[in-house]
């Protein structure tokens, strides 16, 4: 903020004064598609590429990037207000946090995120049990040990630093994440069971949550972000129908959908609008063609606001 005084000008640090909210946001695989669904969801995210402090272009927000390991205990801590990270995380660190809504993007699908017990394809392990003093390498070290503990099956786990897969055949088994399956097929892996689900989760710090203005900020951003991933997979269809057909067009549209039909200026026209999931349309568009639509329009969504 900048005062004028004595025909200077007196430039001050309003950072203190102004209320922001401390947003987490995860760094590495997840980052590109956490930037892009707040780009969606309005908001534009950068971030030079050795900085840990992204730019937000909303004066109200300040950004910081932290390994997704990291997130929960920070908005725990109070370090940070809302952060994003992985269900996984929440419950390997035993955070204490108000879990606000579940968005479940990735790095690659909208599949969740599965950790998995998993041993070489050729190892005799069929069972959780035939792995009694063995040693298993993992990043996910205190749900692992519970795990075990839970079954009953006395093991040592030893915290991986990364490339997880090679070790399977170093030690006795692994745990590890997967998505699709396509790494633990390449080193040729076989999943004996699985041990948890995760999806992405915006969490957020418990004082901050009672805060009225900190609360009227994230239930805006949830809101917001919400609306970003229903639109992820729909398109929004317009097109023209003549009123000879526009009964047969009506019953080939989703049952659910409630399209918006209007009047157009040329006598027996109408405008059709509807939003429809995405593998819907490409289906429905000679359908729809067909049936005697014409001027047929698709056009990618942002947001879906219920």
């Amino acid at each position: 903020m900048a005062f004028q005084k004595n025909n200077k000008i007196d430039r001050r640090d309003d950072t203190k004064t102004r209320r922001v909210l401390k947003v987490g946001l995860p760094k590495g695989s997840l980052q590109q598609a956490t930037f892009e669904l707040f780009g969606r969801a309005g908001f534009n995210v950068s971030v030079d590429s050795r900085s840990y402090f992204p730019n937000l272009d909303d004066p109200e927000l300040e950004g910081v990037l932290f390994r997704a390991q990291e997130i929960s205990r920070y908005v725990d801590d109070g370090v940070i207000d809302l952060g994003l990270t992985g269900y996984d995380w929440i419950c390997e660190n035993g955070s204490d946090v108000i879990e606000v809504c579940e968005l479940a993007y990735s790095k690659a699908t909208r599949r969740p995120a599965r950790w998995v017990l998993a041993v070489p394809a050729e190892s005799r392990v069929k069972r959780v049990e035939d792995l009694a003093g063995g040693i298993i390498a993992t990043e996910l070290v205190n749900l692992t040990k519970k795990f075990f503990k839970d079954r009953g099956v006395d093991v040592r786990v030893e915290f991986s630093w990364g490339a997880t897969e090679v070790k399977a055949r170093l030690l006795d088994a692994i745990v590890d994440v997967t998505e699709t399956g396509s790494s633990l097929k390449a080193n040729n892996l076989r999943v004996v069971e699985e041990i948890l689900q995760s999806t992405p989760r915006l969490i957020a710090n418990k004082k901050a949550w009672k805060d009225p203005w900190k609360r009227q900020k994230i239930d805006a951003i949830t809101l917001l972000l919400k609306g970003a991933m229903e639109a992820t997979e729909k398109v929004g269809l317009k097109m023209n129908v003549p009123a000879e057909a526009i009964e047969k067009v009506l019953k080939l549209l989703p049952a659910e959908k409630s399209p918006t039909i209007s009047n157009l200026v040329e006598s027996g026209w109408s405008a059709v609008e509807v939003i429809v999931d995405e593998r819907t349309e490409r289906e429905l568009v000679p359908k729809l063609k067909a049936a005697g639509a014409s001027g047929i329009i698709t056009y990618p969504l942002n947001k879906v606001i219920p």
